[in-house]
């Protein structure tokens, strides 16, 4: 359907003046299927009922019909287009409910342990303290088999003493996946629902190897092999690479980053280089553009095989061949993906004779991983990979068009690279800003900066070093290249420490945007990448102008109160206090993990003012006070219930989750996070 309609369904333009024309040629129905492919998945997601699998099929069959019959009787290109935005939206509908019928698991159904749990540990992840073991769980004790989730995933404190594909007992405690404990915050619960992840928690001691052999399953067995190459993979790189950076090495080349320090991984993140931990684009280029210069000219020196045959055709396979492996053995994480997919129609392109054209690789990209993973829309990994690789794409399109001319001296060269290098920088954290700001709150204030001393040392150390390895390794001297590596990763950590804790002063906190401002900023980055000329300009700066509008009037709420006990108050517009106030055994939200921590009310009652002249009254149990009394204070939260209009009381927190409370006309207004709906991760029990 897409292809049929590529060339009809949006505006014409004339290809032979191309700087006059609104929407790129031959490449605008693809890119807008795609949105709205992005925009189905969203509908999916968010709507509060389980759609009909009849009714769905039905739906999309309907759509289809419509759109085709519309194309071939020749309708205005404004109601086609209409028709391929339904198309689109309904693919996502549908790849959304496809995937809830294929995927899911049997979840904990309540805080259990600690209790003896068996099974074989299919990855190990980073944590805060120790590591997280992701288990492939063959029995945990006292609980019924036949439902027994997919993978749980325990932290684990001590040292560790087993590796991936290990068969493992422990003593854990086993709690079902939290879901957002206040409006807004992180639906951890559909993500882990989504992965087969059926329940989290924490080891009493140590995981211990036990005798059991690999499971039966084919598919279980294929993972944990795979499982246990990608950790001997890291272990190896972190042991040549260095102290110093060998974690990073290891997170880079097979995607584990159990290695890395901490305080490392922070200082990425608070200077704007945590993007060089995701396997992407620049990774996939180099495995596939080595293998594809080193196949095609070797291959070339072989003059009667280059005269009969298209070298460059083995060289393209051999390189989707090779970033096919590195996709499998780094995790396959979305931005994996999307670069494997985009490095594939690259290189397909030249297997079928046929240009590249970049706007359509990535759009066939954004379409193929939503198509298959539709819950990785909301991801900040999906939108801030997908949102710097179009917004690059639009940028060098432009660029090329408008260039008079290719540098061809030294110094011609130099100033184009260094040049490109600043385009390049600037352009990303443009473009991921405004989904730092929503997913985060917060953007390194060095990061540009940071960004620019740090890429070069990528491309022309980092880069190098790596090819040296892969060049070198079937001849068993990888070690040289991956220490030229660490090396070189070495100064990169130097840089995002600097810039880290050069920032940490300038770092001011930013106020929550609201999801409809995050729409209109995607819009934004959407144009900017469809249009050209003039109407983009124009077009980008109203859309932009829009979203920050709504970011700036839209108030944030004055006070959530979390079913951990916290209360969480906006101090000065933008910084939430965590003020310490009920003890519970609940998390708290994700949202504020970096609030500024405030001293624990442990007086019968604490006072506060708040940013917008809102009072707040904190009343811990057992203290007497009249309706009469706290009736001049704006909100009043509560240990015991009290008949009170403006008190809430805590069982109303600990009955309905955590709250995000405003102010009305009538009083206090409650907005609970959604505890159970009709949605297969979200169930009622």
């Amino acid at each position: 359907m897409p292809d049929r309609l590529e060339h009809s369904v949006l505006i014409e333009s004339n290809p032979a003046a191309p700087a006059k024309s609104v929407i790129a040629p031959g490449e605008g129905a693809v890119f807008l299927v795609a949105l709205s492919i992005c925009l189905g998945a969203l509908i999916y997601l968010h709507v509060p009922w389980e759609p009909s699998a009849i009714l769905t099929a039905v739906a999309f069959a309907a759509v289809t019909a419509l759109a085709t019959m519309l194309h071939r009787f020749g309708a205005p290109i404004p109601i086609r287009a209409i028709a391929l935005i339904l198309f689109g939206a309904m693919m996502g509908i549908s790849a959304g409910k496809l995937r809830v019928i294929t995927s899911g698991t049997p979840v904990i159904p309540e805080l259990i342990g600690p209790v003896m749990v068996e099974g074989w540990i299919s990855n190990i992840e980073p944590a805060t303290t120790g590591v997280r073991l992701r288990i492939r769980p063959h029995a945990i004790a006292r609980f019924d088999a036949t439902r027994l989730p997919r993978e749980i995933r325990l932290t684990h404190r001590l040292d560790l003493r087993v590796s991936s594909g290990r068969f493992v007992r422990c003593w854990a405690v086993l709690r079902p996946p939290p879901g957002p404990s206040i409006p807004g915050d992180y639906d951890f619960r559909r993500a882990a629902w989504f992965d087969g992840l059926g329940g989290v928690g924490y080891v009493q001691g140590r995981c211990r190897g036990g005798m059991l052999g690999a499971p039966p399953s084919l598919s279980q067995r294929v993972d944990l092999f795979v499982a246990a190459k990608r950790r001997q993979l890291a272990t190896y790189v972190n042991a040549v690479a260095g102290e110093r950076a060998g974690g990073f090495a290891a997170a880079l080349v097979s995607g584990d980053r159990s290695y890395m320090p901490q305080a490392d991984q922070t200082a990425l993140r608070a200077s704007g280089l945590a993007h060089l931990l995701a396997i992407s684009g620049l990774h996939l280029g180099i495995v596939g553009g080595l293998i594809y210069f080193i196949i095609r000219h070797s291959l070339a020196l072989i003059e009667p095989l280059s005269i009969r045959y298209p070298v460059q055709k083995a060289a393209a396979l051999a390189a989707i061949l090779a970033t096919a492996l590195y996709l499998i053995l780094s995790g396959a994480s979305v931005s994996t993906q999307r670069a494997f997919i985009m490095s594939t129609v690259f290189f397909g392109a030249i297997l079928f004779d046929r240009p590249a054209l970049s706007l359509r690789s990535f759009s066939i990209a954004l379409m193929a991983v939503t198509l298959m993973k539709p819950e990785s829309v909301v991801s900040p990994g999906f939108q801030m990979s997908f949102a710097a690789t179009g917004v690059l794409i639009a940028i060098y399109d432009a660029w090329n068009r408008n260039r008079p001319y290719r540098a061809r001296t030294l110094f011609g060269r130099l100033r184009f690279g260094a040049t490109s290098l600043a385009v390049t920088s600037i352009a990303a954290s443009t473009a991921t800003a405004p989904f730092a700001f929503f997913h985060f709150e917060r953007l390194a204030p060095l990061g540009l900066a940071a960004n620019l001393i740090a890429m070069p040392i990528v491309s022309l150390a980092s880069v190098p070093a790596a090819g040296l390895a892969i060049i070198l390794a079937p001849f068993g001297l990888s070690e040289w290249g991956i220490r030229a590596f660490g090396m070189s990763l070495e100064a990169i950590l130097a840089v995002a420490h600097r810039a880290a804790d050069a920032g940490a002063s300038l770092a001011h906190p930013i106020k929550a945007m609201p999801p409809t401002a995050l729409v209109g900023f995607a819009l934004t980055l959407a144009l900017f990448v469809i249009l050209q000329g003039w109407t983009r300009a124009a077009a980008t700066t109203a859309a932009a102008a829009f979203a920050a509008a709504l970011w700036v009037t839209t108030p944030p709420a004055p006070v959530y109160w979390s079913p951990s006990g916290e209360v969480y108050l906006n101090t000065d517009g933008a910084t939430y206090s965590a003020v310490p106030f009920l003890e519970a055994d609940a998390l708290g939200p994700l949202r504020f993990d970096s609030a500024i921590p405030a001293a624990p009310c442990n007086r019968p009652r604490c006072l506060y003012e708040l940013a917008q002249g809102e009072t707040v009254l904190l009343l811990n149990a057992g203290g007497r006070i009249s309706c009469t009394e706290i009736a001049p204070i704006d909100i009043v939260l509560s240990a015991d219930a009290l008949p009170c209009a403006n008190a809430i009381p805590w069982n109303q927190i600990t009955a309905n989750g955590g709250a995000e409370i405003r102010l009305t006309d009538t009083g206090p207004s409650l907005t609970h996070p959604p505890r159970c709906s009709p949605r297969p991760w979200r169930g009622c029990s």
